[in-house]
C-alpha cells in the first residue's frame, strides 16, 4: 500500500479517536495512569503515535508522565501552610501552597533545638562528676556512635525516594512493612510526645530552680519535705506550660518556626559564652566559693560566710552556718556531732581549666539516694549520723548507676528525627533530611571542640569545675546558681536565660512533630481506631492528634521527675533507631531493584552495627523498661497484622521472605521429604457453576480442618474456553474461590486454569500446580453425585482420568462423598472416625484421621480402625499385630478384624451385574443411535447443497436429468428400512447377554464388603476406605463407577483414599 493510501487508511480508520479542540486541529487523548476527571483532558499533538493508541489507555504517553512526576507534591500527606479562597456557594476549589520549608529551618533547626537542649544544661555535669570522666567517654561515645550510625542509615533511606508525612515512621513502614511501621511508629510517638513532657520538665526546674525560685507555690517547711514540694510545683507550672505550647502549635507551625530563631540564637549564645567562660578560666577562674564542713559540701543558701565563728570589735561572735548545726547562737550551745570534730574550709568551686582538678574528676562516684556529696580529704566522722539528713548538706536525690546515666543522657542525642518528623512541610523531604540531620550532628563537634560532640564538654567540665559542684545537681553548694552557668562569661544568666529558651523551643518542636507523626500513622488506616487523629483543621493541621498528644505529655508531667522520664523516652527512641538500621541494612543486603539511595555514604555494616549498639544500649539504660517497650511493640504489631488494614508497600520484609522462599524452595528441591516429615500437601479439584460460584465449599472447610493452616494447599478449577475469551472470567472465578477461602478460614493459594476442555485443564493443574520442592502430593475432590442422571458421560470419564493421573504422577488421591453434609465449624459431638484398611498403600488411611483430631470439630471423635480377614488368616493374630503397631506409631484407636469368608456369589449379586451391563450397552446403543442420526441429518444436507449448486450452475441449460426429492415420507420408510433388522438384533442381544464373571467378581466384593461396612459403620462420623484402582482397559470405567457406588452405598460421610506409592508414617523417631 503506499504512503499516501495508507494515510488515508488512518485518518478515515474508526479506532482513531480524535478530539477537536476548536481550532480545527484534530488532537489524540493521552489519559493517564489512574487519572482523575481533570486529566481525561490532556492531549496530546500528531498521528506518529497511532501504532501505540490501542494500549494508551493503559501505557500513557510518556511526556504526560514525566509531566505528572514533574509536579509531585507531598501536600496529601503534609502541613498545608495557605490562604484559603472560599466563596459564598463554596463551589470554588480552595488553592493551596506547596509546602515551602527549607533544609535549615524545616530539619537543621529542630535537629540542633533538640540535640543542644535540657540533657545538656541541666544533667551533663553532674553526669560527669557522677560517672567520672573516663565512664562518661563511655556513656558519651555508646550514645553519640549509635545516634551517627542511625542518622547514616536514615539518609540513606530518606534519599531513596520521595518522603511525605510522617519521616521516620513513613520510612520505617514502606522498608519493613506497615506492620513493623507500626508498631515501631506508635513507639517513636510516644517518645516523642515524652520528650516533650521531658523538656518542658526542664522549662520549669530551670523557672524555679534558677530563675524565680519564689514563684513556687508548694513551699518545704522542713528539708525532708522539699523533694515533694518541687515535684508539686513542677505538675503545676508544668500542666500550665503544656497549655500554653500547645495553643501555640494549634495556631500553625509557621509561628513554632520563626520562635524557634530566636530560641536557637539564645542556645548559640549560650553554648560561646560556655567556651568564653573555659578559656577565661586559663587566665582568671570566676569565683564561686563552695564551703566544707569536713570533707562534706555544703548548701549555700542560708549563709554567706565559710565560717564556723568570727571576730568582730574583738569578740569573737558566732556565723548563721553555726546556727545552723547548734541549738543557737551562744558559744557553749550543744552541737551537731561531725560539726564539732570537724573544720570548715572553703575552695573554689571553678578552680580552672591549668588547676589540675582533672585527675580528680577521672573516676564516677555512684551511691544511694540520701548519700553525702563529700570530698575526697581528711575528716573525723561522728558516732551517730542519724540527723545528718536533716542538715543543710548536699546529698544525691536519687540512687546513681552507671546504666541510669546512660538512659538520662541518651535523649540528648535524639535530635536527629526531629527535623524528619516534619517531612510532609519540606520543600524536599529526600535532600532535607540528611543535609540537616549530618550536618546537626557535626555542629556539636564545632561547638564542643571535639571530634564526637560532647566528648569535650566531658573534658571541659572534668577539667575545669570542681568534683563536689559537679554531683551537686541543682547547684546548692555555689549558692543556687546552675552549675554549667557558673563556667560561663560574662554572666551565669546568660547560660539560664539559654537554656531556658532551648528547653521552650525543644519542646515546641517535640508538640510540633508527635502530632504529624500520629497524624501519618492515622491517614495510612492500618490502625482502625486511630483514624479520627487522622482529621484536623482545613488546612491540614492535626488538631484531633495534638489534643491526644497533649494529653500522654500531661501524664510524663505528672510524673514530674527528669530523671524519671528520660530513661523511658529513650527506650522508645531506641527502638526506632534499631529499625531504621535494620531498614537499610535489609535494604542494602536484598539488593532490590528500587533501593537507589542518592546518599552513598551508608554500609550494610554500618547498619548493623548501629543495630546491635541500640539493642544493647536499651537493655544496658534499663532492662525491665526495654522488655516494656518490646512488649508494646509486639503488641502493637500483632493487632495490626489481624486487624489493621492490608497494605502492600513494596517492604523490605516481603523481600526477605522471597528471599527466604526462593532458598528453601531450592533446598527443598535437593532432595525428596524424610517419612517423618510428610505431610498432605493438597491440591484441592474444585467446581465452579454457571455463576462461577464454587459448588462445594464444604470441601474447602474440609481442607482446613485436615490441614489446620500447615503445609501447602493451592485450590484450583479449570475454565472451558480459550484464554483470550475467558480472561475476565478466570480473574472473577479467582475472587469467588478466594471469598469462598477466606469464608472458610482456608490458608493457600489460589489457581484457575482456563483450558479447551476439563480434561486437560485437570491434567495440567496435577502436572505443575506449586512450584520446584513446594508441590502438591494428594489430590482432593469431590464424588460426581450425579454421574447417572448425567446426559454426557464426559463429566465421570474425566473423573476416571483424573485417578488415572495422579496415580501415575505418584500422588494420594481423597474423593470425599456427600461432601456438602460435611461438618462446617460446629464441633462434632462424641463419635467415630472409621477406618477401613483393607490394602495397604502408605499409610495414609491411618494419619488421615489422626490430622483430622487435631482440628477443634474433630477432636473429640474416636478412631476406629477396620482390617478383613480371610479364611486363611489368623484374625486373633491379626488383631495383636495390628494394635502392635498402632503402638509403635503413638496412634491411639480401636482395633477389630473383620472376617469375611469366601461365599458363593448370590443371585442378587448376579443380577446387580446383569443389570449394569445391559444398562452399559443400552447406553452405547443409545449413543451410537444419536451418532447416526447426525451422520444421515449431514449427509442429506451434503446432497441439497451439491443439487443447488448444480441448478446455479447449469441455470441456462436445458435439465435432461431427474431430480430426486426427499420428502419426509421418504426419510423416514428410508430410515425405518435400514434399522429394523439391527434394532431387532440389539434388542434379542441385550436380553440373551450374560454377565461377565470378572464384572461379577468385583460387584459381589462391592456388595459384600459394602454390607459389612454399613453393618459396623453406618454411624460413624466419616468412614474412610480404600479406593480401589480403575480398570487398565477403558471399556470397563463405567462399571468402575458403579462398583464405586455400590461400595459406598447406604454410608453418609465417606473419604476414598488412594495412596501415592510411598510410605507417608512410621514407627521410627
Amino acid at each position: 500500500m503506499s504512503s499516501l493510501s495508507l494515510s488515508h487508511v488512518l485518518l478515515l480508520s474508526p479506532s482513531v479517536c480524535l478530539s477537536n479542540t476548536g481550532d480545527g486541529n484534530p488532537r489524540e487523548s493521552s489519559p493517564f495512569i489512574n487519572n482523575t476527571d481533570d486529566d481525561k483532558g490532556t492531549l496530546y499533538d500528531g498521528k506518529n503515535m497511532a501504532l501505540f493508541e490501542e494500549e494508551m489507555d493503559s501505557n500513557p504517553m510518556v511526556s504526560s508522565l514525566l509531566n505528572k512526576l514533574a509536579n509531585y507534591t507531598n501536600l496529601t500527606q503534609g502541613v498545608r501552610e495557605h490562604e484559603e479562597a472560599d466563596e459564598d456557594e463554596g463551589a470554588k476549589k480552595k488553592t493551596v501552597k506547596s509546602p515551602q520549608m527549607g533544609t535549615f529551618i524545616g530539619v537543621y533547626l529542630p535537629c540542633l533545638q533538640n540535640i543542644l537542649g535540657v540533657i545538656l544544661f541541666l544533667r551533663m555535669t553532674w553526669i560527669v562528676g557522677t560517672a567520672g570522666i573516663l565512664e562518661s567517654f563511655i556513656i558519651v561515645s555508646m550514645c553519640c556512635s549509635c545516634t551517627m550510625l542511625t542518622a547514616i542509615s536514615m539518609s540513606a533511606i530518606a534519599t531513596n525516594g520521595v518522603v511525605p508525612a510522617g519521616g521516620s515512621y513513613y520510612m520505617i513502614s514502606r522498608s519493613l512493612g506497615p506492620e513493623f511501621g507500626g508498631a515501631v511508629g506508635l513507639c517513636f510517638y510516644l517518645g516523642t510526645t515524652f520528650a516533650g513532657a521531658m523538656y518542658i520538665l526542664g522549662t520549669i526546674e530551670i523557672l524555679l530552680t534558677y530563675i524565680v525560685p519564689s514563684a513556687a507555690i508548694f513551699k518545704a517547711e522542713e528539708k525532708a519535705q522539699e523533694a515533694d514540694a518541687l515535684l508539686n510545683n513542677m505538675r503545676v507550672y508544668g500542666t500550665c506550660c503544656l497549655t500554653l505550647m500547645a495553643l501555640v502549635v494549634f495556631v500553625g507551625v509557621k509561628y513554632v518556626n520563626k520562635l524557634a530563631l530566636v530560641f536557637l540564637a539564645c542556645v548559640v549564645l549560650s553554648i560561646l559564652a560556655i567556651y568564653a567562660g573555659v578559656i577565661k578560666t586559663i587566665f582568671e577562674p570566676p569565683v564561686f566559693p563552695v564551703c566544707l564542713l569536713g570533707n562534706r559540701t555544703l548548701q549555700n543558701h542560708d549563709f554567706d560566710k565559710c565560717m564556723k565563728t568570727e571576730i568582730i570589735d574583738n569578740l569573737t561572735v558566732t556565723t548563721k552556718l553555726w546556727s545552723l548545726f547548734c541549738e543557737g547562737p551562744e558559744l557553749n550551745a550543744s552541737c551537731n556531732e561531725y560539726f564539732s570534730l570537724n573544720n570548715v574550709t572553703e575552695i573554689q568551686g571553678i578552680p580552672g581549666l591549668t588547676s589540675g582538678v582533672i585527675s580528680e574528676n577521672m573516676w564516677g562516684s555512684y551511691g544511694p539516694a540520701g548519700m553525702l556529696v563529700e570530698k575526697a580529704v581528711p575528716s573525723v566522722p561522728a558516732s551517730v549520723a542519724s540527723q545528718d539528713k536533716y542538715m543543710p548538706y548536699v546529698a544525691n536525690d536519687i540512687t546513681t548507676f552507671f546504666t541510669l546515666l546512660v538512659g538520662i543522657y541518651f535523649p540528648s542525642v535524639t535530635g536527629i528525627m526531629a527535623g524528619s518528623n516534619r517531612s510532609g512541610d519540606l520543600r524536599d523531604a529526600q535532600r532535607s533530611i540528611p543535609i540537616g540531620t549530618i550536618l546537626a550532628i557535626p555542629c556539636i563537634v564545632i561547638i564542643i571542640k571535639s571530634i564526637l560532640k560532647y566528648l569535650s564538654c566531658v573534658v571541659v567540665f572534668g577539667a575545669c569545675i570542681e568534683g563536689v559542684v559537679l554531683r551537686d545537681k541543682f547547684g546548692d553548694s555555689v549558692k543556687g546558681n546552675l552549675v554549667i552557668g557558673t563556667l560561663s562569661w560574662p554572666s551565669p544568666w546568660v547560660i539560664v536565660i539559654g537554656s531556658f529558651f532551648s528547653c521552650c523551643g525543644a519542646g515546641l518542636q517535640s508538640l510540633t512533630g508527635a502530632p504529624r507523626l500520629l497524624q501519618a500513622i492515622a491517614r495510612d488506616g492500618i490502625v482502625p481506631f486511630l483514624q479520627v487523629f487522622g482529621h484536623g483543621k482545613a488546612n491540614g493541621e492535626p488538631t484531633w492528634a495534638l489534643l491526644l498528644t497533649a494529653v500522654i505529655c500531661e501524664s510524663g508531667i505528672l510524673i514530674a521527675s527528669l530523671d524519671a522520664v528520660a530513661p523511658i523516652l529513650s527506650m522508645f527512641f531506641l527502638m526506632c533507631y534499631l529499625f531504621v538500621n535494620l531498614a537499610c541494612a535489609l535494604q542494602t543486603l536484598l539488593r532490590t531493584p528500587n533501593w537507589r539511595p542518592r546518599f552513598k555514604y551508608y554500609h550494610w555494616a554500618l547498619s548493623f552495627l548501629g543495630m546491635s549498639l541500640c539493642l544493647a544500649l536499651m537493655f544496658i539504660s534499663s532492662w525491665y523498661y526495654a522488655l516494656v517497650a518490646m512488649l508494646i511493640a509486639g503488641c502493637i504489631y500483632k493487632y495490626i497484622e489481624y486487624r489493621g488494614a492490608e497494605k502492600e508497600w513494596g517492604d523490605g520484609i516481603r523481600g526477605l521472605s522471597l528471599n527466604a522462599a526462593r532458598y528453601a524452595l531450592i533446598r527443598l528441591e535437593e532432595a525428596p521429604p524424610h517419612t517423618k516429615n510428610w505431610r498432605p500437601q493438597l491440591l484441592v479439584l474444585l467446581s465452579l457453576d454457571s455463576e462461577l460460584s464454587v459448588k462445594h465449599p464444604r470441601l474447602l472447610s474440609f481442607t482446613t480442618q485436615l490441614k489446620a493452616g500447615k503445609g501447602l494447599t493451592i485450590v484450583g478449577s479449570v475454565l472451558e474456553g480459550t484464554y483470550l475469551t475467558r480472561e475476565s472470567d478466570a480473574k472473577r472465578a479467582e475472587q469467588s474461590i478466594k471469598s469462598a477461602m477466606a469464608a472458610e478460614k482456608t490458608k493457600g493459594f489460589c489457581h484457575v486454569v482456563v483450558s479447551s476442555n476439563l480434561r486437560d485443564g485437570f491434567s495440567h493443574l496435577i502436572q505443575s500446580a506449586g512450584l520446584g520442592g513446594m508441590k502438591h502430593n494428594s489430590v482432593l475432590m469431590a464424588w460426581p453425585a450425579n454421574w447417572k442422571q448425567s446426559n454426557d458421560p464426559q463429566s465421570w470419564r474425566n473423573f476416571i482420568e483424573t485417578i488415572r493421573e495422579t496415580t501415575a504422577a505418584h500422588q494420594a488421591l481423597l474423593v470425599a462423598k456427600n461432601v456438602d453434609s460435611f461438618p462446617h465449624q460446629e464441633r462434632l459431638a462424641e463419635g467415630t472416625i472409621d477406618v477401613w484398611w483393607i490394602v495397604h498403600d502408605g499409610g495414609l488411611l491411618m494419619l488421615l484421621p489422626f490430622l483430622l483430631q487435631q482440628h477443634k470439630v474433630w477432636r473429640k471423635c474416636k478412631m476406629r480402625i477396620f482390617t478383613v480377614a480371610q479364611l486363611d488368616d489368623n484374625s486373633i493374630q491379626m488383631k495383636k499385630d495390628l494394635q502392635m503397631f498402632l503402638y509403635h506409631l503413638r496412634l491411639n484407636a480401636e482395633v477389630e478384624v473383620v472376617e469375611m469368608h469366601d461365599s458363593d456369589i448370590s443371585a442378587f449379586t448376579y443380577e446387580k451385574t446383569l443389570v449394569m451391563e445391559q444398562r452399559s450397552q443400552m447406553l452405547k446403543q443409545m449413543q451410537l443411535s444419536r451418532t447416526e442420526r447426525e451422520r444421515e441429518a449431514q449427509l442429506i444436507h451434503d446432497r441439497n447443497t451439491a443439487s443447488h449448486a448444480a441448478l446455479n450452475d447449469n441455470s441456462d441449460a436445458t435439465p435432461e436429468r431427474v431430480h430426486m426429492t426427499w420428502t419426509k415420507e421418504k426419510f423416514c420408510t428410508e430410515r425405518t428400512r435400514n434399522r429394523e433388522p439391527n434394532a431387532s438384533v440389539a434388542v434379542r442381544d441385550l436380553f440373551n447377554m450374560k454377565p461377565n464373571q470378572s464384572n461379577v467378581r468385583c460387584m459381589h466384593t462391592a456388595v459384600k464388603l459394602n454390607e459389612v461396612v454399613v453393618n459396623k459403620s453406618q454411624g460413624a462420623h466419616l468412614v474412610l476406605l480404600n479406593m480401589p484402582g480403575p480398570p487398565k482397559s477403558r471399556g470397563g470405567d463405567e462399571n468402575y463407577m458403579e462398583f464405586l457406588e455400590v461400595l459406598m452405598e447406604g454410608l453418609n460421610r465417606v473419604l476414598l483414599v488412594r495412596g501415592g506409592g510411598r510410605e507417608v508414617i512410621t514407627i521410627y523417631s
